[in-house]
């Protein structure tokens, strides 16, 4: 195996294909619990993506605590910059991309579902860290 993909980076590569669709579909979810599912289990699963993406960049133990701290604090500082309305802003946010990155409308409720996606995150990581890979003969 390459020594860039690591049993570590495999794993979180893999945990980065299962959470992603998940992610993108609560958006456009339509059964029971729509309202709660589209707006704030997104919100959970934003980020889990976000740490999980961070440690497939930098796949070490030590960072994971810092990995998901800084998460909860760049998706609150982007969660606030959903006050200013500009032209460059709302252009942005008006594509499917700056939709699902930058966010369209602040709502105090989505700190508490940050925190909580920060957690699994983080716990997600930890996971991953003390996965032992066994070889089988």
């Amino acid at each position: 195996m390459p020594s860039f993909l690591t049993h570590r980076r495999l794993l979180t590569l893999a945990s980065l294909i299962i959470i992603t669709p998940m992610g993108i579909y609560s958006k456009f979810y339509h059964g029971i619990g729509a309202w709660w599912i589209n707006d704030y289990a997104g919100d959970i699963l934003y980020e889990i993506f976000w740490c999980l993406f961070a440690f497939f960049l930098i796949p070490k133990r030590k960072v994971t605590l810092s990995i998901a701290v800084w998460v909860f604090g760049v998706t609150c500082a982007l969660e606030i910059l959903q006050l200013w309305k500009t032209p460059i802003l709302d252009s942005a946010r008006a594509t499917f991309l700056g939709k699902m990155l930058l966010g369209t409308t602040f709502v105090w409720w989505d700190f508490p579902h940050y925190l909580i996606g920060c957690f699994l995150g983080w716990l997600w990581l930890q996971i991953i860290c003390n996965y032992q890979h066994t070889k089988r003969n």
